[in-house]
């Protein structure tokens, strides 16, 4: 019974989808059109006889009305064309005709509609549809405008149909074409005979399959020529460009069906007039179109007059192909490879004159005019391939002056030409190998380092990885080529211009070698000695060429890998041991390759299976890497003989100008004398006593040599070359050779004059000295040095020396410390000061040494005091003293020296406070920042006893005589923020944490402006730095008090315009602020800090609680950007800070639950921030109670500040504060209910909601207090629910939902107050929101409670039923539980005691719902009450079809689709 009411509905239905057809929605629009197309599915006849009737009885209806009505007609003929009766076929050809012809205007849309009807219809009713528009096809008048158009269109859906009827359509046309003036008519006409004629052409291509086998080409071939005579000499000279186009491409395909006399005729007229179009024409693919229509026409009847149109046809071409191609722009690809099939057709036709054209125009030097004729080469290449057989040399010799162009754009399509030639045997042909070498030329370009300003310009990068990618096409798919490249490609690899392209040549040789060897051809093995062979003699080259590219694996694009694999494959061309030691080697060092990306020294032990030849191929760096080889197998070699011819080949052939040769000599001679001393010491004896170290004499000795650099940068090989062999040499065998052959060889070859060299020799000569130490002492060799040749040079030798005081060696630095003492004493006993001046290196000298008094050697430590007791005499003589002068202090340094024998820490620390005292009285001020900074040095000492004592001095220091030193502050903490980064004993770094709290003792405000102002994100070490500073409760509470203050008046992000092409403003953080803000964060880590945060907390709390708000969705400064955003986030360093002070507070119970629940995510999200602060609130309001009071008294300014997310974030706290009876019991409620009414009026949004839900939350924390505020939460309530500047209706929400809490507000309110009240929440089911559509549903429910007894909420809920029976089947599981107790609520209203009940009974919360059965059960109830299902009906859906949410205007639509 149901179904049948259902469909005697389906009329109304319809009409009410008809009426929906023209919806604002697209989607809408869509959905109505399947609906009706589905009830067309099953009454195809009624649907359209009520569509007609629409149209019929609304002649007034909007185009837009009309046309989806007449495509929903098209829609339903085309799919039920067989099931709709003849006569209906019949009346809906009449209204598409009626409406297509009945406004002679043309309104395309409209007119289109009922065309494509027509079409429809005709793709079998064919002869109908003919029979109506031939009607309005009549001869002498000129025809409506779509009545062509259809006959078109019918031509292209239904040729066999169709072309019967051409010929007399045609015959009616002709005259008419004369008659037309307007464009449009022409443009029409024009298409139209394109149509027909490609149809034509179709029929008769497949006769087999046409009605009418018997037709021929000539029987149109009448109709056509008049027509083309109207176009050709009238339409085609139009003005306006639309119509020229279309008539050249009904020309292109017209002229396959006029008569080979005419066509012939008509050639030299058509072809230069089609030519003339480009120039008038800015879209050329049409006219290339026709013209290859034209050009196919007449080569296939055989003109003759077509080559005297050729010329011109091939500079029209040229200049098309030649025209840049965008491949964003499908035209103007189509267009190039028209073009490319017009020049395809011609060579078949005129073969030479072509090549002639196109391989002259490759001498023209136009970038664009050979990138034209490169692409037509290779066109003809690939498509033309017995054609181009006889022209192959030609082609070969023609294509060598592009090679030569400068442009990358050029050679790219020469690269194409080059291998489409490849794939056509040109290649093995005379002049081939030139083409090879172009490929491998450009596989070795460098990089583009300017980036060029075209994106069309083809880069370096591309054209290198294009011929990269040939020439493993050519070794991979061209298996013609590879008797060509192989072994053709090894002579490419050594030339130094082909060294970038190693990596590619190898890959290729090895596929080939490969291949080759696979197949066992015998051509595998290389005769490099051959007669004429292009590798004679150049294997040893080569070898050498891979062994220093395997040296250094990683340069020139990885050719290291390459070149070894290289190796493995051509070691039966080699030697025949080579191979199978090779294949066992080589895939080893391959594998480490890969696995240690950036050791070379990892293959230098293989190296040594090769030999080395000639060094002068490569260069420096390469150069020094063989010497080292050279010393590997020297080391190897037992003929001796043989050891000193090669050392001394080695001496002679060395550059000694270059440094890094030198030093790859040095080390190769050095690892030679591990095996060889005394043959490697005589070689260096005798090399510093030959010619090459005599400077020859000028003209009575007057002038000087001109290589006497030369020879000092050859004693300065020499020198070092001797420091080499001290070091590799065997320590039973060096003993006995170091004073007589080592030291006085270098102390000989330290004697020159040449003032720039002297300072290379020094260091050169002090390394040597230094190896040599492992053995004896050298002080006696520098202090004879000193007294013999400068004496002046005693503090420039300590400069040497410094380095070795920190050795790690215990003899090394005993030496160094007494060789300095000895020095120091040398300096003092010649000491002579005429003035009194000041010693200016005290500060530098004592800081290097000072530390040295607890070295953990003794010795050590009695020598370093020996100095600074020197140092201080020296300075005392610069002041004045007598040399026998004794200073009481200063003598206190032997007591100290005694004290340093006790090994014990404590004494040794003790004792250095000793001598920090003794220093400090007997330094100058101005020398105390030069001891400071040598100080901060020493705490990286190798040592850590030594950097222990460095800090010791230091804060000693710094605490008796820093107050003075404002200005190094910076300095300072700079310096020391350097060191922490290289210091690892943690003692050490602790007394770098005193070192700060002792300049911020005395200098607090530059300690903190400097800290705050390094760069963010703080690294590590200016954390520890910050850290520090929390060490000092006292001190920490003033720089917390100080934070607090600024970031309280600090703009906390500025809005900026982050791109001149996008709208809008971005946040970007300020840096003071934030960097204030990283350091609370560091000061809080420190555990000491407690008392310090307990005492400000509450200020603390409110300051990063409004941070944190103010950090929410904005960006770091510009500067930062490059810096990985984990490192430093604006937001996290906020949260961070906060979740510290929580810990430091002991408030973990507060932190465990916002964990747990992700409000620290959420906070982040703009979109949940709020969520998030509610959390925080929540947990603060259940486990930190008693601080709250401080906190809202501290938040309170900021809701009156001027940045909205600093007023949301506190409203948020404070309107979950609300939710919890402890604001009552700590009588703060008040404070916060006057805070939230007057947020009442907040220019923000968000704000206002907030506020509004904070009111609703007293109903929950304080329901005692609501009647006491149930005035103001009223009209906090109405003025929620009425707000109109609300998008997404969040305000609505809130007020609803605090309604919802206030059933006392509610039994107070009057019936007209509960009926307005009603009327919005059932505006609100239709929100997209979730939890709107909940809550206005079961504020419904709520409200029935109190308005049950008036029948206009009868009617509100019969209007509303059809609404929340569809919500019971809401995805959203609580508006189907809300729906189910708004339904039960209002169940006594609905007026039957049966439906009543089904409610009660099925709407349970908790309980399932099989939603099909249930509707189908209420039918059925609904079906006995008339003007239920009325409602039902007429007011449920098609009030739903005015929906204003589209989603349920297109669901509304789809369940109407189904009343059939």
């Amino acid at each position: 019974f149901a179904h049948f009411s259902l469909k005697n509905c389906a009329s109304s239905v319809t009409l009410a989808l008809l009426d929906a057809a023209n919806d604002r929605d697209p989607v809408v629009q869509e959905q109505v059109r399947k609906s009706i197309l589905t009830l067309g599915n099953q009454q195809p006849d009624k649907v359209l006889s009520m569509c007609q009737d629409y149209l019929l009885k609304h002649p007034k209806l909007v185009v837009g009305h009309r046309v989806v009505i007449l495509q929903t007609i098209e829609l339903v003929v085309k799919s039920r064309t067989d099931d709709i009766s003849y006569p209906k076929i019949k009346s809906v050809i009449q209204l598409a005709s009626d409406e297509m012809t009945k406004s002679k205007e043309v309104v395309p849309e409209w007119q289109q509609a009922a065309s494509n009807i027509l079409v429809a219809v005709g793709n079998k009713y064919i002869n109908d549809i003919m029979e109506e528009i031939l009607g309005k096809f009549q001869p002498g008048v000129l025809p409506h405008f779509f009545v062509v158009q259809t006959l078109a269109n019918l031509s292209d859906s239904n040729v066999y149909g169709m072309v019967p009827f051409l010929n007399a359509i045609m015959g009616t046309m002709l005259p008419m074409l004369g008659m037309t003036k307007q464009d449009n008519m022409k443009w029409v006409f024009s298409s139209a005979l394109c149509r027909f004629s490609e149809s034509i052409l179709e029929y008769l291509a497949n006769l087999d399959k046409a009605p009418d086998p018997t037709v021929r080409k000539d029987t149109f071939s009448s109709e056509i020529y008049s027509a083309y005579d109207i176009l050709f000499n009238s339409w085609i000279q139009s003005r306006e460009s639309k119509l020229r186009l279309t008539v050249a491409e009904a020309l292109g395909s017209m002229s396959h069906l006029m008569a080979h006399d005419k066509l012939e005729e008509q050639l030299p007229k058509l072809l230069p007039t089609i030519l003339g179009l480009y120039k008038k024409n800015s879209e050329h693919y049409i006219i290339t179109k026709s013209l290859c229509q034209v050009l196919e026409a007449s080569v296939n009847m055989g003109s003759r007059v077509l080559e005297t149109q050729i010329d011109g046809l091939l500079l029209a071409l040229h200049q098309q192909i030649c025209s840049p191609v965008d491949f964003s722009n499908p035209p103007t690809v189509k267009n190039h490879n028209e073009v490319l099939r017009c020049f395809t057709i011609l060579a078949n036709t005129f073969p030479d004159r072509l090549m002639v054209f196109v391989l002259q125009r490759l001498e023209n030097s136009n970038e664009r005019n050979r990138m034209g004729s490169l692409a037509v080469l290779r066109h003809l290449i690939n498509s033309s391939t017995s054609i181009m057989e006889t022209k192959k040399l030609l082609i070969l010799a023609s294509i060598r002056q592009p090679l030569a162009d400068h442009s990358n754009k050029v050679k790219k399509r020469v690269v194409q030409v080059i291998s489409a030639m490849a794939h056509h045997g040109y290649l093995e042909l005379e002049g081939g190998d030139l083409l090879v070498r172009f490929i491998i030329q450009h596989c070795a370009l460098p990089d583009t380092y300017h980036r060029p300003p075209d994106p069309e310009e083809v880069t370096n990068e591309a054209l290198r990885s294009m011929c990269d990618n040939t020439l493993h096409l050519f070794t991979t798919t061209v298996g013609r080529l590879t008797d060509v490249l192989w072994p053709m490609l090894l002579c490419y690899l050594t030339p130094n211009q082909y060294a970038s392209a190693t990596t590619p040549l190898c890959k290729s040789l090895i596929l080939l070698a490969n291949k080759k060897r696979a197949a066992q051809e015998a051509s595998f093995i290389i005769d490099f000695n051959a007669q004429g062979s292009l590798l004679s003699a150049d294997l040893k080259h080569l070898l050498h060429f891979l062994q220093v590219n395997a040296a250094f694996p990683f340069r020139c694009r990885g050719h290291g890998a390459p070149s070894l694999s290289l190796l493995n494959a051509l070691s039966p061309n080699i030697h025949p041991k080579a191979e199978p030691l090779w294949e066992n080697e080589i895939p080893k060092l391959l594998s480490y390759l890969e696995v240690f990306e950036c050791k070379f020294y990892i293959i230098s032990w293989v190296l040594s299976f090769f030999l080395s030849f000639f060094l002068s191929f490569f260069l420096s760096l390469s150069q020094s890497f063989l010497y080292r080889c050279i010393g590997v197998i020297l080391q190897q070699c037992y003929n001796k003989e043989l050891v000193r011819k090669q050392l001394q080949e080695i001496l002679i052939s060395t550059r000694h100008n270059d440094a890094i040769e030198r030093t790859g000599v040095a080390m190769g001679i050095g690892l030679c004398a591990s095996s060889h001393l005394n043959g490697t010491l005589e070689k260096l004896e005798e090399f510093g006593k030959s010619d090459a170290f005599r400077k020859a004499s000028g003209i009575f000795g007057l002038l000087k040599d001109k290589n006497d650099v030369d020879v000092e940068k050859m004693k300065s090989t020499l020198i070092l070359c001797y420091g080499y062999v001290a070091l590799h040499a065997p320590e039973d065998q060096l003993l006995t050779r170091i004073d007589s052959d080592i030291l006085q060889n270098i102390s000989k070859n330290f004697n020159t004059k040449v003032k720039h060299i002297v300072t290379p020799l020094y260091i050169l000569w002090f390394k040597s000295i230094i190896v040599v130490q492992k053995y004896s002492s050298i002080t006696v060799v520098l202090v004879r040095f000193c007294r013999q040749r400068y004496s002046k040079l005693c503090l420039c030798i300590f400069q040497h020396i410094e380095s070795w005081l920190s050795s790690g060696q215990d003899h090394e630095r005993e030496r160094a410390v007494k060789t300095t003492a000895e020095l120091l004493q040398f300096y003092l006993d010649n000491l002579s000061v005429k003035n009194l001046v000041t010693f200016h290196n005290l500060g530098a000298l004592v800081g290097r040494l000072a530390p040295r008094c607890t070295d953990p050697n003794p010795e050590v430590r009695r020598a370093a005091i020996d100095c600074i007791y020197r140092l201080m005499y020296i300075q005392l003589r610069y002041e004045g003293f007598s040399l026998d002068y004794k200073d009481d202090s200063v003598e206190g340094l032997l007591d100290v020296r005694e004290k340093l024998s006790n090994p014990d820490h404590s004494v040794l620390y003790k004792t250095c406070s000793e001598l920090t005292k003794i220093i400090s009285k007997r330094l100058p001020q101005q020398q105390l920042s030069t001891l400071l900074f040598m100080l901060f040095d020493g705490l990286v000492d190798s040592q850590s006893n030594c950097s222990r004592a460095s800090s010791v001095i230091l804060n000693t220091l710094l605490k008796n005589r820093g107050a003075g030193l404002q200005d190094l502050v910076p300095e300072m903490l700079e310096v020391l923020h350097n060191r922490l980064q290289v210091i690892g004993e943690e003692q050490v770094k602790v007394a770098i944490g005193q070192s700060i709290l002792i300049l911020a003792t005395q200098h607090l405000q530059t300690v903190v402006n400097t800290l705050v102002a390094y760069p963010l994100p703080y690294d590590s070490w200016s954390c520890e730095m910050w850290m520090a500073l929390g060490a000092d409760s006292t001190l920490a509470l003033q720089i917390m008090e100080m934070i607090i203050e600024k970031l309280n008046v600090m703009v906390p992000y500025v809005d900026k315009k982050e791109s001149m092409l996008r709208p809008g403003l971005t946040k970007v953080a300020t840096s003071q602020p934030l960097a204030m803000t990283c350091a609370l964060r560091e000061m809080m880590l420190n555990g000491q800090s407690a008392d310090a945060v307990a005492y400000v907390f509450p200020k603390l709390f409110s300051s990063l609680l409004v941070r944190l708000g103010s950090s929410v969705g904005v960006q770091l400064p510009k500067d930062l950007n490059n810096i990985c955003v984990s490192l430093c986030c604006v937001f996290r360093v906020a949260v961070e800070a906060l979740r510290i002070l929580l810990g430091r507070a002991q408030l973990d119970a507060v932190v465990k639950p916002l964990d747990q629940e992700g409000a620290w995510d959420k906070m982040k999200d703009p979109q949940q921030h709020t969520t998030g602060v509610t959390l925080l609130s929540r947990a603060m309001a259940k486990h930190a109670g008693p601080r709250l009071p401080a906190i809202v008294e501290g938040l309170c300014p900021s809701l009156c500040n001027i940045y909205e997310c600093q007023r949301i974030t506190v409203t948020a706290f404070f309107s979950e504060l609300l939710n919890h009876h402890v604001v009552t019991e700590l009588m703060i409620l008040d404070m916060l209910m006057n805070n939230m009414m007057e947020r009442i009026t907040d220019t923000c949004g968000t704000v206002r909601m907030l506020a509004v839900r904070g009111l609703g939350n007293i109903a929950v924390g304080s329901p005692e207090k609501v009647n006491k505020y149930a005035k103001e939460l009223l009209a906090a309530m109405s003025s929620g629910m009425e707000e109109k500047d609300d998008p997404g209706k969040l305000i609505t929400l809130e007020a609803m939902s605090g309604m919802l809490l206030e059933n006392s507000v509610l039994a107070s309110m009057g019936f007209l107050l509960l009926y307005g009240f009603t009327q919005r929440s059932i505006v609100m089911f239709c929100q997209e929101n979730d939890e709107i559509r909940c809550a206005s549903i079961m504020l419904l429910g709520n409200l029935s409670k109190f308005g049950s007894g008036e029948p206009v909420f009868k009617d509100q809920i019969h209007n509303v039923l059809v609404s929340l029976l569809l919500h019971l089947s809401d995805p959203n599981p609580q508006v189907v539980k809300a729906c189910k107790y708004s339904m039960r609520i209002c169940a006594p209203i609905v007026g039957s005691e049966q439906i009543s009940a089904m409610f009660q009974n099925h709407l349970l919360e908790e309980k399932g719902l099989h939603y099909g059965e249930f509707i189908n059960d209420l039918t059925k109830y609904l079906t006995g009450f008339s003007f239920l299902m009325s409602f039902f009906l007429s007011s449920g859906l098609v009030m739903l079809l005015q929906d204003p949410d589209p989603l349920v205007r297109v669901k509304a639509a789809e369940a109407m689709g189904h009343f059939h």
